[in-house]
């Protein structure tokens, strides 16, 4: 793009807004080098160019964090409440060069001046901390894009502000409590978090509040990878997942409690009551819809799936020797071991009751899905069966690991997409493309739990943290470390296997250190993100709607579930 912002833009936007577009950011790669440089405008329209960027998070002496709301002439995310300062170091001599992090930290002492009018003197250059990286993308809308690297700098001081109007409407100095409270709020409040401060609060704030004074504990050196982020998505989704689980959860409860029994209907239905977004149980009906034609049989066939996921749940515990799911006793340690097992057949006897009594399923369709959930019910045992027999083997190549995977998690989101489609009356291309889909989905899905396993808490988790490692599970992670020079992951040889729950919280943090260095870590997030952007290609075919935006939406979440 050879035209100025002024030319571009024309007289929609505001002149000096619109004259800042042409200064030319710093192009990187997902590691931060510099690649080239390019406009604000270019790298910020339609699909965007990853550029290096920074969010500067202001404290003063006393702890409170200053926040800025965006004037309504800025161009990308208008009138949006963002962190104290951010922007890009631009490619001019002194902030590109990246020693000591002096690029950066310069370009952020230039944009507080000129934003909020603070004096140099007030925030000098070593006072400030680069604490920690994020890559993240963020629409503002159909047009402007943000895909940023993202340096998280930090800086305490007292200062003085004289806001300009043309940057900022309004600024607060707010504590922890009123940060949560106007995040939580909203957007019911009448406000607009940005997305990447909703990510920065997420990943680093909580945390920091409290240890203001010692911030050199919490650089780590990374790089979070986070994907694509925004609130209006999010918002949409939720917001159908919660509408349509309702109808769901309404024929699962009134399936499970045909059984006359009360010891068996309270084992059946503990999984269930412990809750989730019941993804796989609505998944059917979204599907359906995307190819223009969903009906209440959708909500029976999910009801159906979702009792048999958690009939293999229940299973995959005992199997697994696991006591925790979704944060209560697992069904064989809040009852019995034989309970469990007899609660799990049940529930997959209930599910087909389910399919054979539904009114709103035709004959010529029950056929078919008995037969394509059957086979899925066989692909995800066979899966299991893999999984276990990889314990007892000290080399599983990835493709075995992808095989396992693709029955034992991704089988289950390739039924619900072929059958929803089926259900709509799709073409058999049509019908085929989505179960390709939620084959791509189901793989990228079950990476990035292997992700938050390795990355998360356990409080967060439902379940010990790390778990996989001590159990010596053959996740990604596990067979790529598995594959590196040992004597880089002394700590992590030590813990894979052993099966000692008593491992403090410190050395499953020195195995996570020794993953992220020898880069396991960010090959299953790469080889996830690739899953991911297959899963998108097979959306392509779809003419675009709502229904199909929700479908991407879904598709995009899987990236975003990591702590």
């Amino acid at each position: 793009m050879s035209e100025g912002g002024s030319a571009v833009l024309g007289d929609e936007y505001d002149p000096l807004q619109t004259q800042m577009m042409d200064e030319q950011v710093i192009l990187v790669d997902e590691q931060d080098l510099q690649i080239g440089s390019m406009s604000k405008i270019e790298s910020h329209l339609g699909e965007g160019a990853l550029h290096r960027a920074f969010s500067v998070l202001l404290f003063n002496s006393v702890g409170e964090l200053l926040i800025q709301k965006r004037a309504s002439s800025k161009i990308t995310f208008p009138s949006v409440w963002a962190n104290s300062c951010c922007s890009h170091p631009l490619n001019v001599e002194g902030e590109t060069e990246m020693e000591g992090d002096l690029g950066v930290k310069r370009a952020a002492i230039r944009k507080l001046s000129q934003e909020l009018g603070i004096n140099e003197t007030e925030i000098p250059l070593q006072q400030f901390q680069l604490i920690s990286k994020m890559h993240y993308l963020a629409r503002a809308d159909s047009k402007w894009v943000e895909h940023e690297l993202d340096h998280i700098i930090f800086i305490k001081s007292d200062v003085n502000l004289n806001i300009n109007p043309n940057e900022i409407e309004e600024v607060r100095w707010v504590n922890q409590e009123q940060l949560d409270e106007l995040v939580c709020n909203s957007p019911n409040n009448g406000q607009i978090i940005a997305p990447w401060f909703k990510e920065i609060k997420r990943l680093f704030l909580d945390s920091w509040w409290g240890h203001l004074d010692e911030m050199e504990t919490f650089q780590d050196g990374l790089v979070h990878h986070i994907g694509e982020v925004g609130e209006r998505e999010d918002i949409a989704l939720l917001n159908t997942l919660k509408v349509h689980s309702t109808e769901v959860e309404n024929r699962i409860v009134r399936a499970l409690d045909k059984s006359k029994h009360d010891r068996l209907r309270n084992a059946m239905m503990h999984l269930i009551e412990g809750g989730g977004k019941r993804l796989r149980a609505i998944l059917p009906w979204l599907v359906a819809d995307a190819c223009g034609n969903s009906s209440d049989s959708l909500y029976d066939l999910g009801a159906a799936i979702e009792i048999i996921h958690n009939f293999t749940l229940v299973h995959d515990d005992i199997m697994d020797n696991d006591e925790l799911r979704r944060g209560r006793p697992a069904v064989h340690i809040a009852y019995d071991m034989p309970t469990a097992i007899n609660a799990g057949d049940a529930m997959l006897a209930v599910s087909f009751e389910i399919l054979s009594e539904s009114s709103d399923i035709s004959n010529e369709h029950f056929r078919s899905l008995v037969s394509i959930i059957g086979k899925m019910v066989r692909r995800v045992s066979e899966g299991q069966q893999l999984d276990m027999d990889f314990e007892n083997r000290d080399h599983v190549s990835e493709e075995e690991y992808l095989k396992m995977t693709s029955g034992k998690t991704a089988a289950m989101f390739t039924t619900c997409s072929r059958t929803g489609a089926l259900l709509s009356g799709a073409s058999e291309d049509v019908i085929d493309n989505l179960a390709q889909w939620g084959e791509n989905l189901g793989l990228c899905f079950q990476l990035m739990d292997d992700l938050i396993d390795a990355t998360g808490d356990s409080e967060t988790l439902g379940k010990p943290a790390c778990s996989d490692v001590v159990e010596g599970k053959q996740t990604l992670i596990a067979i790529h470390a598995l594959q590196q020079d040992p004597s880089n992951l002394q700590k992590f040889h030590q813990v894979f296997g052993s099966g000692d729950e008593s491992i403090s919280r410190e050395a499953l943090d020195e195995v996570l250190n020794e993953l992220l260095e020898a880069g396991s870590i960010d090959y299953a997030r790469m080889r996830a993100m690739d899953f991911h952007k297959k899963a998108h290609s097979c959306l392509d075919s779809l003419p675009e709607s709502d229904a199909v935006s929700i479908l991407r939406q879904l598709t995009d979440w899987q990236l975003v579930r990591i702590s």
